[in-house]
């Protein structure tokens, strides 16, 4: 009989996962695993646990959760020799990995995606001692994700962050930094910067031509406006996918690595799978590829992970 070990967060979104435990862990058994559940306790709990069932040899774990759950899950297998699969079951407010994935939104759905699916390898992302499944991202609005109130995210879900960061408009501010990758190095001021590997970023803004399995993250970095006009040109740009990217302002490319320094004496605040990422002076981020398989369910023969 296969091992499952099933790390869960109660609180995760409309904390809907609760209502479902039951019928979760009856169609795993029924499916032929041995299933060890495992509730969050506390923030890094899924850490730990996914760490500790490397460690036990499990054949599989499956993270029911937001986004910031799944990061846990992940960097507790990056940390292990024995890296085992991941399922994952999206239950928070905004679900942008499971977008990329194809994942259904349901929660029983998501279930039997993972039982009927195999092992896909993707990308993982480095970041500096940490690493991340979607984005990491300094700036603007970065903050909103993991400051506003998760009874508030619960109440409102993507609105949530909507309001809170329009709270943030008038405290925007610029960070002088070098940017290194491939070769090329860029000086500026920037308002906004994020590295990503996801078909959308808090549910909001929309990203295409991507891969999951390519060895490359797709970047993209926002120079100071000149003017708040300026900045609501650059928030409309990246929110409509059918508009052009304003170049003045916006540059867009991929690499498998690249280092932030920051040129003030201030440190570069970082968010991280939309959870607070630390601050450091520099910071690196790399691409491990296909480090960790992930289940994906049935697709089409000729399909890949591609949005």
């Amino acid at each position: 009989m296969k091992k499952m070990y099933f790390i869960f967060n109660l609180n995760a979104g409309k904390a809907i996962i609760g209502e479902k435990l039951a019928d979760i862990i009856d169609a795993f058994t029924k499916a032929g695993y041995e299933v060890t559940a495992r509730p969050t306790q506390e923030n890094g709990d899924a850490v730990q646990a996914s760490a500790y069932a490397c460690q036990e040899k499990y054949d599989l774990i499956v993270c029911a959760g937001g986004d910031g759950t799944l990061s846990q899950c992940i960097h507790g297998v990056m940390k292990s020799e024995n890296k085992i699969p991941i399922g994952f079951i999206p239950a928070g407010s905004t679900n942008d990995f499971a977008r990329g994935l194809g994942i259904p939104k349901g929660i029983m759905e998501a279930t039997e995606w993972i039982i009927k699916g195999t092992p896909v390898p993707c990308d993982i992302g480095g970041f500096n001692d940490s690493f991340f499944s979607y984005i990491v991202a300094f700036g603007a609005f970065t903050n909103v994700t993991y400051e506003t109130p998760q009874n508030i995210k619960n109440i409102l879900g993507h609105s949530a962050y909507i309001l809170n960061g329009l709270l943030k408009l008038t405290s925007i501010r610029s960070k002088r930094m070098r940017v290194e990758y491939d070769g090329n190095v860029m000086e500026d001021d920037y308002v906004f910067g994020m590295v990503t590997n996801s078909a959308s970023v808090a549910g909001l803004l929309s990203l295409n031509d991507f891969l999951l399995d390519d060895g490359v993250f797709e970047v993209t970095l926002i120079k100071k406006p000149s003017n708040i006009l300026e900045l609501e040109r650059i928030i409309h740009s990246l929110l409509n996918i059918n508009e052009e990217i304003n170049k003045d302002y916006i540059k867009y490319f991929r690499t498998d690595k690249i280092t932030f320094t920051s040129l003030s004496d201030e440190p570069i605040t970082w968010t991280l799978d939309g959870e607070y990422g630390g601050d450091a002076q520099v910071n690196q981020v790399v691409n491990n590829r296909k480090a960790i398989s992930f289940i994906c369910g049935p697709r089409e023969p000729e399909s890949t992970l591609a949005l």
